[in-house]
C-alpha cells in the first residue's frame, strides 16, 4: 500500500503496514490445505501477549475481543485517562474511524442488489460536478480506485484542524475540498486511498434515500443486526457514555506524513517526560461517511462478522463483494488487499480505524469462522505503530500459527 498519513486518512488498509498479515497466514484458496478452526487457547497466553503489545505500544487502553467456534474471549487493559485509575471496559464507547467506510460501502452494494444503483455506472449520474465524473464508476469509488484527491491529506485541512478542533464541517465542503486537488491518476489505473470517494458516495446514499445518513445506517445496518451501542456522529462532538479518553502524539501538522515522533521526542515519551495530547473533544464532522462511527468492542465484533457471513447481503452480492478484494501493491499479490468497500488481511476480511484518540481494527475469517476486534484509545505508539491494528496483527500471528 502507499505510504499515506495513517491518522488523517483514518486508517484504513491502505495504510497500516499489515503486509505481514499476508505473509503469516495465506488468504483464502491460497496455500495448505483446511485446517482445524483455531481455538481461544491458551487464553492465557493471547491475554499476556495482548497486554504485553498494549503496553510496549504506550497505550493507555485498550480491550479485545475473540469469537471462535469454541467460544468467546474478552479481555482489557489499562485504564480510560493517561494518569487515572478508572479501568477501560467492554461496555466503553469509542470512535472507529474508517470502519465507518464498511458502513457506507454495505448501503451502496445494498441500494445496488435492490437495482437503485449501478456499480459499473458514471458517478456523473449522480454528482455531474465531479471532474471527469463519466469516466469515474462507483466502484472505482468503492475500492479507492478512482484517483480523487483524499482532502484529508491536504494542509489546509490539517492546519484547521489544529487551530479550530471544534470546528464543523458540512459533508458537501468535505467533497468541495477533495475535487479541488489534482487527481492522482486517470479513474481505474491505480490506487490511492481517498476519504474523498467515502464522502461522495455517503452524499450519493442520502440521494437516492432522501434520508440521511445516519437514519440510513441505523435503518438499514444497526438494527437488524441489533447494534444497539452503534452510532453515527454528524456535527457533534460527543460520544456516548461510558467511553475513555483519546489521545494522540503530536499535531495534525506534524503527523501529516507519519506518525512517529522525532528521536528526541520519542525517546521522551517512552521515559514518561512527554504525554500524548488529550484530543478526546475535537470535532470529528471532518471525517463524515468516511469516519464518523462509534462503536464498541461487542458490536464491532457482530459487525466484522455480519461483513462475511452474509447477514447483510444475498449469496451473490457477497461472493461479489468477497471476490472484488484486489492487492493494493499489484507486484505483491500477498500484500494486504482493498476491494468493495473491504479490505482483506491474509484470511480475515474487516477493516481498520484511526483518528486523532484512537484506533481500531475489526476482521472476520469466514472459513475458519474466527473475529477478532480490538480497539485502544491512543490512535499511534510514539514510533508511529498504529496501535489497535499492531495488537490484532500480533494476535492473529499466534492464533494461525
Amino acid at each position: 500500500m502507499g505510504q499515506l498519513r495513517r491518522r488523517s486518512l483514518l486508517t484504513g488498509a491502505a495504510a497500516l503496514g499489515l503486509g505481514t498479515f499476508a505473509a503469516a497466514c495465506a488468504p483464502p484458496g491460497q496455500g495448505p490445505g483446511p485446517a482445524p478452526p483455531p481455538s481461544a487457547g491458551p487464553a492465557a497466553d493471547l491475554r499476556a501477549l495482548f497486554d504485553r503489545t498494549a503496553k510496549e505500544l504506550m497505550a493507555p487502553g485498550a480491550v479485545m475481543m475473540l469469537r471462535t467456534p469454541d467460544g468467546e474471549l474478552a479481555h482489557t487493559y489499562g485504564v480510560r485517562s493517561v494518569g487515572g485509575t478508572e479501568p477501560v471496559a467492554l461496555g466503553d464507547h469509542v470512535r472507529i474511524g474508517s470502519i465507518t467506510k464498511t458502513f457506507t460501502g454495505t448501503v451502496i452494494l445494498k441500494l445496488a442488489q435492490e437495482g437503485h444503483i449501478d456499480l459499473d455506472g458514471p458517478v456523473a449520474r449522480f454528482r455531474p460536478d465531479v471532474p471527469n465524473g463519466q469516466h469515474i464508476t462507483i466502484t472505482q469509488l468503492l475500492d479507492m480506485r478512482s484517483g480523487l484527491y483524499n482532502y484529508s491529506e491536504s494542509l489546509e485541512l490539517n492546519k484547521a484542524l489544529d487551530e479550530d478542533p471544534n470546528r464543523v464541517y458540512p459533508p458537501e465542503q468535505l467533497l468541495a475540498m477533495g475535487l479541488r486537488g489534482s487527481p492522482y491518476f486517470p479513474p481505474g489505473t491505480g490506487y490511492h486511498y481517498s476519504n474523498t470517494n467515502t464522502v461522495l458516495l455517503g452524499l450519493i446514499a442520502e440521494q437516492i434515500e432522501k434520508r440521511p445518513l445516519d437514519e440510513i445506517y441505523r435503518a438499514r445496518l444497526f438494527e437488524p443486526l441489533a447494534m444497539r451501542d452503534t452510532s453515527f456522529a454528524t456535527t457533534s462532538n460527543a460520544i456516548p457514555p461510558p467511553y475513555p479518553r483519546g489521545y494522540m502524539y503530536g499535531t495534525n501538522v506534524s503527523t501529516m506524513h507519519g506518525e512517529g515522533l522525532p528521536p528526541e521526542q520519542r525517546e521522551a515519551a517512552y521515559s514518561g517526560r512527554l504525554r500524548p495530547n488529550d484530543v478526546t473533544d475535537e470535532n470529528p464532522s471532518w471525517t463524515w461517511a468516511a469516519g464518523g462511527g462509534i462503536s464498541t468492542i461487542r458490536d464491532l465484533a457482530t459487525w466484522a462478522t455480519a461483513l462475511t457471513d452474509g447477514s447483510l447481503l444475498d449469496p451473490a452480492w457477497q461472493r461479489r463483494r468477497l471476490d472484488s478484494i484486489q492487492p493494493v501493491d499489484p507486484a505483491n499479490p500477498n500484500s494486504p488487499g482493498y476491494g468493495l468497500g473491504l479490505a482483506r488481511f491474509g484470511p480475515m476480511y474487516g477493516h481498520t480505524g484511526e483518528l486523532p484518540g484512537y484506533q481500531s481494527f475489526c476482521g472476520s475469517d469466514p472459513r475458519r469462522r474466527n473475529t477478532l476486534a480490538v480497539w485502544a484509545n491512543l490512535n499511534a505508539a510514539p514510533d508511529g505503530h498504529a496501535v489497535a491494528s499492531t495488537i490484532a496483527q500480533q494476535l492473529i500471528g499466534q492464533i494461525y500459527a
